[in-house]
């Protein structure tokens, strides 16, 4: 996994002037707490924080590729390859010879052998700079669905800055961190616009792109994204491909040199993939799989279910792992551990950003806390829902023919914590509206006459290159921050464009939402999880933690340096959301070095 750091001026020598490019590379001493790494020349400085996943003891960075004893090529990488040992054969067939059994080392001699094409070839989730010697040029690159994150800026005398996170770029004396009204915009719209940093003057890699820098400017290119094809194969036939590549991805992402575990929610997403990947431990010898499931305190006296939540998680987790044999552990978590003033700010500290959803958040971040005193890599269910189409919205007419993103329609998506005078001015829906027509156009539909599924196509494309985004973003940020490195299977391109271009009537073939996951995968299953309905992550309905929320508010109320943006009356009338945002907004312009304009 790791975090990395560089920094590229074509017009300067830094090499006097390391102490910034170590700054940088110190913010992110959580993302790697194994070892740091620095690698300066005359115009590129690399910087580098390493969790050790693959090849503990040779696969320190930067790492630099010679040639005739001369220096041709330095990378450093964050992620990982899940096809590094194919790529690794073909290479040294063609005449490499490898210091390491890293996938970084790969990578980097993929690029030296290949050029820019070589992202054509990886398949895993990566984020990483080249520094190509002989051209001086610099190529970022990020994997495509966007697993692993990668910001960069143009300073003002035109060099440019990268890094995992945007504290990282912020730490160098060339970035200033300031969120106008576009960045207000973009950080309460809740449709993650791809580019977008929300900070002034950054740019996250588009998931799937490559950004070159050279003597001849900044030049992007976009290398993948879900596209149209027809599909051929009958129901059964899709089936048995998405369980093939299911078996397939698992059992590469179970691959690790350190002590790996399963997320387990008890939903049908994490069941499968805790099953299979149980399987494939097992097949090798290597098992049994631990897993981890997060709790509330209280949650069976308190649960109430409803549409968006019908059932607790807990009695389907223990099915799940009662059935696998998994070695199982439930993290729970009580009101006080949720409102622990310390472990909110960490949060935000974490996220670079304010963090609306509150103790999903917060949880999400105690239970990595917890994964990491017993593994170093674990595999989430996280992305099924887009890939797949489970999530309710996909199924209401009213979401599915809304002239916007459908999840907006379900989702609490409003702005009551901010002052009506700036909602006026930001104009939130007119941004969402424009957001919205400019994904419409990147969908491509081909010779597909059927409207039901180019509307479903739609649908999924948005959730793929949008939606998603918001939630991966949120896994990472907190798994990091514990410098835990958290692995996607439903996140395999290959997965995504297959089922991508699978017509909606097998996606739905027995009347239900993700029939082509729950028919590949009920084998590996008990049947109580195989007819369980979607049920969200689970939020805390323990009534304690309401009031912790109001009473936090209205101690902060008066004197918050997020008040000029706020609605005067909040702390007299929050609801849970509008307490969530008004409190994480308060922490975050108290911790980060950020000036807001409005």
């Amino acid at each position: 996994m790791c975090g990395i750091a560089g920094w590229v001026d074509l017009e300067r020598d830094v090499r006097a002037e390391q102490a910034a490019a170590r700054a940088m590379t110190g913010t992110m001493a959580l993302r790697g707490p194994d070892a740091e790494g620095l690698w300066v020349r005359e115009h590129v400085a690399f910087g580098h924080r390493r969790l050790a996943v693959i090849d503990l003891a040779g696969g320190a960075q930067p790492m630099v590729v010679e040639e005739d004893g001369r220096e041709i090529a330095a990378i450093t990488y964050s992620g990982e390859l899940y096809n590094y040992r194919e790529l690794r054969d073909e290479l040294r067939d063609r005449g490499h010879r490898f210091r390491t059994e890293s996938d970084t080392e790969v990578a980097l001699r993929a690029y030296v052998e290949w050029g820019e094409d070589f992202v054509d070839l990886l398949n895993g989730m990566y984020a990483f700079g080249v520094w190509d010697v002989r051209r001086e040029k610099l190529v970022l690159v990020r994997d495509r669905m966007g697993v692993k994150p990668l910001y960069y800026y143009r300073t003002a005398d035109g060099a440019v800055l990268f890094a995992s996170e945007p504290k990282a770029i912020f730490a160098h004396p060339l970035a200033e961190a300031v969120v106008d009204a576009d960045g207000l915009r973009e950080l309460f719209a809740l449709v993650k616009t791809p580019g977008h940093g929300v900070y002034r003057g950054l740019r996250e890699v588009i998931p799937g792109e490559t950004v070159r820098v050279s003597r001849d400017g900044v030049h992007r290119r976009r290398y993948w994204r879900p596209s149209y094809a027809e599909h051929r194969d009958d129901l059964g036939t899709t089936v048995r491909t998405v369980r093939g590549l299911l078996d397939d991805i698992v059992a590469r992402q179970t691959i690790a040199d350190v002590p790996l575990c399963a997320l387990l929610s008890g939903g049908l997403d994490s069941s499968a993939i805790t099953a299979l990947a149980h399987a494939a431990l097992t097949a090798r010898g290597e098992g049994p799989l631990r897993s981890f499931a997060v709790d509330f305190a209280g949650q069976a006296e308190h649960f109430t279910p409803d549409a968006f939540r019908p059932t607790p998680d807990a009695p389907y987790v223990h099915a799940l792992a009662g059935h696998v044999g998994t070695t199982h552990q439930d993290i729970v978590l009580d009101a006080g551990d949720l409102m622990d003033p310390l472990d909110r700010a960490a949060v935000i500290d974490a996220a670079d950003l304010p963090t609306f959803g509150g103790d999903i958040f917060t949880s999400l971040y105690l239970l990595f806390r917890a994964v990491r005193e017993h593994s170093t890599v674990a595999l989430s269910g996280e992305a099924a829902d887009e890939v797949f189409g489970g999530y309710s919205w996909f199924h209401t007419p009213e979401t599915v023919g809304a002239d916007t993103f459908p999840w907006l329609v379900m989702a609490e998506a409003d702005l009551t914590a901010l002052d009506t005078g700036l909602q006026a001015e930001l104009d939130v829906p007119g941004y969402r509206a424009q957001a919205y027509r400019d994904a419409l156009a990147e969908v491509e539909h081909g010779d597909d006459p059927d409207p039901r599924n180019r509307r479903m196509r739609e649908i999924s494309y948005l959730h793929l290159t949008r939606f998603v985004r918001i939630l991966l973003d949120r896994k990472d940020r907190m798994s990091m921050a514990h410098g835990l490195e958290v692995r996607v299977p439903y996140c395999d391109h290959r997965l995504v464009q297959y089922v991508y271009n699978t017509p909606w009537s097998m996606k739905t073939f027995d009347g239900r939402e993700k029939s082509l996951l729950r028919a590949a995968t009920a084998d590996a299953l008990p049947e109580s999880v195989v007819q369980r309905v979607k049920s969200p992550y689970p939020v805390t309905q323990d009534p304690e933690y309401e009031r912790a929320l109001r009473e936090t508010l209205e101690r902060v109320a008066t004197d918050s340096p997020a008040a000029p943006l706020l609605d005067p009356g909040l702390a007299g009338h929050p609801t849970r959301r509008s307490a969530e945002q008004a409190l994480s907004l308060d922490v975050w312009m108290r911790r980060e070095p950020v000036r807001v304009l409005v």
